[in-house]
């Protein structure tokens, strides 16, 4: 086919400002919910309303998401089917629901877009993550992933499969795996590139798919799961951003989170936040991952992070809501 280009196309608009969003994948697919693709594609166009506030605001754009739920579903397909259908590496259903999910934010954002007569296009690269083989979470994984069972099952699924499991809760027992610290992102010079002249991008979501280099130089995969919050301020050093937005299920961050003197941090500084991860104020589990990565992004280039609910980014982007967290010490 012959190249052609478009004479009335016009130059790329030029913004001042980037931003990394980290949006989490319960906003997509919330917790209690069955999580069919109409209810996915409904919960996607409500995202997409905060995050059209990016757009009118004149911001280049990165988007990074959680797929937890998604891969969660895919796990579970495969405990269901294995008799009949072999299962996928965990990395394979990584990259399966980067495609998905970005399938349905690159439709309902281009609608969006479309409908504002904004001419910005959206893009989904499927992006691999390099993380260190000797990282210590691989000899001793504890990420819970896939669906409950009780022990016996559980444990006859692992004599199966090769899994590594552990009890979560009294009587519920899933497999575990290993998550590692992200060390490089693959295809980062084209997502900067991409995103500098005005395109939407998503990329590393769900933390990107962990790979590694073996003894050849050969990328091999690895079955993990990387932390989408260190990952998307990895992918904000690379960028360059000015920004990281973390979108999660909660206004803004807490201290003594759900106990009587719980406090709202409506902004602090990295060393405050240094501070207060170290007395234990976030759960391993939930804020602690992103506050570290907070620390991360603004020790590296990053001027703000911002950490809020969906409903709260636009009083958040005036200054109005969330927790900002800043470089410096007061």
């Amino acid at each position: 086919m012959r190249n052609t280009v478009n004479k009335d196309q016009p130059e790329p608009e030029l913004r001042t400002r980037t931003v990394i969003i980290a949006l989490g994948g319960n906003a997509l697919s919330p917790r209690g919910e069955s999580g069919t693709i109409a209810q996915q594609f409904a919960h996607t166009r409500e995202s997409l309303e905060a995050i059209m506030h990016f757009v009118e605001s004149g911001y280049n754009i990165c988007l990074t998401h959680g797929n937890a739920p998604q891969v969660g579903d895919e796990l579970l397909r495969m405990d269901l089917t294995h008799e009949i259908v072999s299962p996928l590496p965990l990395g394979v259903c990584v990259a399966s629901t980067q495609g998905t999910i970005g399938y349905m934010v690159q439709q309902s954002l281009q609608n969006r877009l479309k409908h504002k007569n904004i001419d910005r296009e959206v893009v989904t690269l499927v992006t691999q993550v390099v993380v260190d083989p000797d990282d210590p979470s691989i000899a001793n994984p504890t990420k819970f992933i896939g669906h409950p069972y009780p022990k016996e099952k559980a444990s006859a699924l692992a004599k199966q499969f090769g899994w590594k499991i552990a009890e979560q809760n009294p009587g519920e027992w899933r497999r575990v795996v290993p998550s590692p610290i992200p060390q490089f992102i693959m295809h980062g010079a084209s997502v900067r590139a991409l995103v500098d002249r005005g395109t939407i991008v998503l990329a590393a979501g769900g933390g990107g798919i962990p790979v590694y280099y073996d003894e050849h130089g050969n990328l091999e995969g690895l079955d993990a799961v990387i932390d989408k919050d260190y990952a998307a301020a990895l992918m904000g050093r690379i960028i360059r951003a000015h920004e990281l937005w973390i979108i999660t299920d909660v206004d803004c961050v807490y201290l003594n989170y759900n106990q009587p003197n719980q406090k709202a941090i409506f902004r602090m500084t990295s060393e405050e936040a240094k501070s207060y991860l170290s007395e234990g104020h976030f759960q391993k589990g939930s804020m602690a991952p992103k506050i570290e990565a907070a620390i991360y992004f603004l020790r590296h280039y990053g001027e703000r992070v911002i950490i809020t609910s969906i409903p709260k980014v636009k009083a958040a982007l005036a200054g109005e809501a969330g927790t900002r967290i800043v470089k410096g010490n007061s």
